[in-house]
């Protein structure tokens, strides 16, 4: 029993992984070589380095025996007390010190308080084993809206504790703690760390071995030679490439101390973190773990930088490599955080936007990941939520005025009162998507996925050409979501920009054309396709094959195809979803439900739907999950509407977010997720953090169908 033990406390400590673990074999000696070596100085801060008192000690211990003594007792100290520390809020768990403990079944325990949450939420999933639980004892006597900040307990008021009573009370705040790494911040974000270098791949070659795929489907195969048809519909249906689809040949100059690059393109991130007053306790916690996750899994090409703000943004540290000694920085960094003040978003973003713009050095692929808890009480001219409040200032002009959208900005909402009008706002603006994190322990995995796809990125600038074959053929109209479409003035051709994509994601564009009557086989369009390969840095141009269909006699109609009829389902549920909105935020929720209903009727009678297609049944299970968060008023506020709009982002730019239980595998919502996401989601949702210098490894995982 005592081994069992054992296990379970080493694997709780395993579990957190908001600072580098030390590597095998390091003692005290070697960390503080590793001080010297990288010029830091020994500072106190959770979980980590030692204290100035305690190297005191150790300094003295060769001439004094009793300090001797004193640094064993104080290392054995250490040691028992980072085995009883709490996997969610890094605190201490101490009996009889008014802390509400709780043993779950799998025999880890945890503060109460912060596993509170994830159980209001109906998550019975182990954070640190990920086991689900049969059983969550509650004392129902406990509110478990217990307001942000420290909550004064009456010791004599409580009851014992055991695994089946508990007691809330909130993770006191770090603030008079947290160290800055920058006390002051340069004028100039010019300091970013030079990329890996590349000497040593000069000779090798590489050579993609597969393009990107498009495939074309008319709504008929064949229409008959006597009419004509206004507003057939013609689907382009676009693939990336695979990660794995590139070949190296060649030798390395130095094959004995180098190794062949990733086989992706490498990435500059910058995450902005809401650390408000609103976000101190648990909150915090769950950040720090989410972002050591993000930490762990960026390579050595890979930069990172961190804006953390509240009343004012602060730069913790230069955009850097994540090398070995760039994640311990990192992670630190991270660690050292704390919670206060009011929220400032704009702030955050316009310097998140300058250590982009300043840098000296520039890997191909950069984005920014921004998470906010709250509303921006600095920058938006109303407080009024629904779209009456001016977004347009919080987002940095230099992004607003990039057509090409080279700088994504991937929102994520936090709980129940964020502002997700204005992230959606930021995230439409700038080309990336918004997300709704309900639930307080998926924030880990929605960051997952969305790594997993920036980690991922093979294709750049892609553009898609149409033009009409036969003169009688005219262009009517692009369904593209949020793509910048054209349409030339006589019809004749058209273009969508869709930008980047990551390693096997797929677009859909609806075309409308006009088709005159004819009595041979009519050419309507021919594709073609451009873009950048990011690996192989070549520019690829292919044209896929001309849509053609039969002129019959016959007048029987055929079906109509199930890619188109599946097409027109997404984009009709997309703009009910937008119409119902609307009505939403007049106050209108019963024509808000009545507007879903409608549309779910429609997609019911579907060829599709009654073919049984998955995606159309999913589309279904989405709207009837949003007509269940129009209940009421209350509910609609709380998170009808944040999870709308994540659900609007993700059909508009045909891209996976979060909302819900969409990170779950069992959900039944189409979420888009690509085989790189779902292998970074399945990572997060059994990650044990390995000794530092080992790099995490990802299981191969099944690819979610569209």
């Amino acid at each position: 029993m005592e081994s069992a033990w054992r296990k379970a406390k080493r694997a709780l400590a395993l579990r957190l992984c908001v600072h580098a673990p030390a590597v095998a074999g390091d003692d005290d000696g070697g960390a503080a070589n590793s001080e010297r070596r990288h010029g830091s100085s020994s500072s106190s801060f959770a979980g980590g380095c030692r204290s100035e008192s305690a190297v005191s000690v150790a300094g003295s211990a060769k001439d004094d025996p009793a300090a001797a003594a004193a640094l064993r007792r104080s290392k054995s100290g250490s040691r028992s007390s980072s085995k009883r520390k709490c996997a969610i809020c890094f605190d201490s768990m101490r009996s009889g010190h008014g802390q509400a403990l709780f043993t779950a079944e799998c025999s880890h325990k945890f503060h109460f308080h912060c596993i509170a949450s994830n159980v209001k939420h109906g998550n019975h999933v182990c954070p640190v084993c990920r086991a689900k639980w049969k059983e969550i004892p509650l004392n129902r006597s406990l509110s478990l809206n217990v307001p942000q900040g420290r909550v004064g307990i009456n010791q004599a008021q409580l009851p014992q504790q055991d695994a089946y009573v508990a007691l809330l009370h909130q993770v006191p705040n770090r603030q008079r703690g947290a160290r800055r790494l920058h006390t002051s911040e340069p004028t100039d974000f010019n300091d970013d760390e030079p990329l890996q270098q590349a000497e040593a791949f000069d000779n090798l070659n590489f050579r993609s071995t597969k393009t990107a795929e498009i495939s074309t489907y008319p709504e008929f195969s064949s229409i008959p030679q006597s009419s004509s048809q206004d507003g057939f519909s013609v689907l382009i249906h676009l693939k990336a490439p695979s990660a794995s689809s590139v070949q190296v040949t060649g030798s390395l100059v130095n094959e004995s101390s180098v190794r062949p690059p990733n086989r992706r393109a490498p990435v500059d991130l910058v995450t902005v973190i809401d650390v408000s007053g609103s976000m101190a306790g648990t909150k915090l916690a769950l950040l720090k773990r989410a972002m050591g996750f993000v930490v762990q899994h960026l390579g050595p090409s890979d930069r990172l930088s961190v804006i953390a703000f509240s009343s004012a943004a602060r730069r913790l540290f230069h955009l850097q490599r994540m090398t070995h000694h760039g994640r311990q920085q990192a992670l630190q960094a991270i660690n050292s955080l704390g919670a206060g003040g009011g929220t400032n978003i704009a702030d955050g973003l316009k310097k998140a936007t300058k250590v982009i713009e300043d840098r000296s050095y520039k890997n191909s692929v950069c984005s920014i990941i921004l998470l906010s808890d709250g509303q921006d009480t600095y920058s938006v001219s109303s407080n009024v939520r629904g779209g009456s409040a001016d977004y347009g200032s919080l987002v940095p002009p230099s992004i607003l005025n990039d057509a090409r959208r080279m700088l994504p900005i991937h929102a994520f909402g936090f709980g129940a009162d964020h502002d997700s009008d204005s992230l959606h706002s930021i995230a439409e603006a700038s080309g990336g998507t918004f997300s709704f994190i309900e639930d307080e322990g998926v924030m880990q995995d929605a960051f997952a996925q969305c790594i997993g796809g920036l980690l991922s990125v093979v294709v750049q600038e892609m553009r898609l050409n149409m033009e009409c074959v036969h003169p009688g053929v005219q262009l009517c109209s692009i369904k593209s979501g949020s793509y910048p479409s054209k349409v030339t003035r006589d019809g004749r051709s058209c273009s969508v920009d869709i930008g980047h994509l990551y390693a096997d994601e797929e677009r859909d564009i609806l075309l409308s054309v006009n088709i005159p009557q004819c009595h041979e086989e009519t050419s309507l369009l021919k594709v073609a396709c451009s873009y950048k390969d990011l690996v192989t840095n070549e520019t690829i141009k292919f044209q896929g094959d001309e849509v053609k269909i039969n002129r019959t006699t016959s007048t029987i109609s055929e079906a109509v195809s199930i890619e188109v009829d599946r097409e027109r389902n997404r984009i009709q549920a997309a703009e009910s979803i937008e119409s119902a909105r609307s009505a939403a935020e007049r106050g209108a929720l019963s024509e808000a439900v009545t507007i879903l209903e409608d549309c779910r009727r429609r997609l019911s009678e579907s060829f599709a739907s009654q073919s049984g297609d998955r995606l159309s049944m999913a589309l279904d299970a989405e709207l009837r999950e949003m007509q269940e968060r129009m209940a009421s008023r209350q509910l609609y506020e709380a998170s009808g509407r944040a999870y709308m709009l994540s659900g609007l982002s993700s059909h508009s730019w045909q891209r996976a977010t979060t909302r819900g239980d969409s990170t779950d595998s069992s959900t039944v919502v189409h979420s888009y997720q690509t085989p790189s996401m779902v292998e970074m989601l399945q990572h997060s949702q059994s990650y044990i953090p390995l000794p530092q210098g080992q790099r995490p490894q990802v299981r191969p995982a099944r690819s979610s169908g569209r």
